[in-house]
């Protein structure tokens, strides 16, 4: 059994962690043992090796926040569970692991279907989903643009987009990112550039934009800014660019544009349980009938997560990195 653990953080994510042996004690009454099946590196574990983050565990910390696994064993007084099952992490419980043991009742039974595309449906799918919902109130045939949109949120975002019947328009950073987006069902795809607003208003006739969803930061922010319509709202959730969001004051003053934040972790505080499992009750239903899906780039057993870590936080890859124990 072995476990992905730093004990420092720094500027060089893969530097900081290491495989380890993992000692588990049997499961104590109310926990069952559970072998992990995939789990993924997503942009905020990285962050959180490099201490960019914005919630940090104490150190040492094993990394993870995400993932699915398969009952092994059972504690006493566990009736709620069986050896076999397929379940859902606990969030942030440290999921680069070949196995843990957890309390029964906050794991989550799964129908059994593919392992990696439900050990990804913890982060991205209800980022995806919220982004879509929670500021604007889009209608069947609405606009919406994204950057970073070959990235994995990128793709749940143009697959449930496409499901609620509305329309994207889709930014990447590079020309060979294209082919890749549109395959997944972009409706348009354009490379980011200071000329975005006049293109996206060529690409939709000039039809308003009413939201706009932004992971990189820097200029790139201002480039869907200026392609927002009067009284547009952008929201930010990522900082790909680890540059501060730019904005000129033109989309402010003039076309009263709103930038907002979203971050997931605040939501998961904020909602209640109903709120919770309407949303993943949905996604877990897509997800399972493969109606929801997104690239997988590689993956890695828990000893290569040295490999694992640098490959995530590379620049130009094509879907998502999974941990995936032998």
């Amino acid at each position: 059994m072995l476990k992905a653990q730093y004990q420092t953080r720094g500027p060089v994510p893969q530097d900081v962690i290491e495989a380890v042996d993992l000692h588990l004690p049997e499961p104590a009454a109310g926990e069952v043992r559970v072998k992990v099946l995939a789990a993924a590196i997503n942009p905020s574990d990285v962050l959180t090796l490099t201490g960019e983050y914005g919630m940090l565990p104490p150190l040492p910390a094993v990394g993870g926040n995400e993932g699915v696994g398969r009952v092994e064993a059972l504690g006493a007084d566990v009736g709620n569970l069986k050896v076999g099952q397929m379940v859902l992490l606990p969030v942030g419980c440290g999921t680069w692991v070949t196995h843990l043991n957890a309390q029964a009742k906050q794991l989550i039974p799964l129908p059994e279907a593919d392992p990696q595309q439900l050990a990804m449906m913890t982060v991205n799918p209800p980022t995806a989903s919220l982004l879509l919902s929670e500021f604007v109130d889009l209608k069947p045939g609405d606009w919406v643009i994204q950057n970073a949109a070959n990235s994995g949120v990128g793709s749940y975002l143009i697959q449930l987009a496409k499901l609620r019947g509305f329309k994207t328009l889709n930014v990447v950073r590079r020309e060979s990112a294209v082919a890749g987006v549109q395959a997944e069902g972009g409706d348009v795809v354009l490379v980011d550039g200071p000329d975005l607003a006049k293109r996206v208003r060529a690409a939709t006739d000039g039809a308003p934009v009413r939201l706009g969803i932004d992971a990189v930061g820097g200029e790139a922010t201002d480039h869907l800014a200026a392609a927002l319509c009067d009284g547009g709202i952008l929201v930010n959730y990522g900082m790909m660019s680890r540059q501060p969001c730019q904005v000129s004051p033109s989309s402010f003053v003039f076309r009263d544009v709103t930038l907002r934040g979203f971050w997931l972790a605040k939501w998961f505080r904020n909602a209640s349980p109903a709120e919770q499992m309407k949303v993943f009750g949905e996604l877990t239903q897509l997800i399972a009938s493969g109606k929801l899906k997104t690239r997988i780039a590689a993956t890695y057993d828990v000893s290569q997560i040295k490999e694992a870590v640098a490959a995530a936080a590379a620049g130009e890859r094509e879907g998502k990195i999974l941990i995936v124990p032998r």
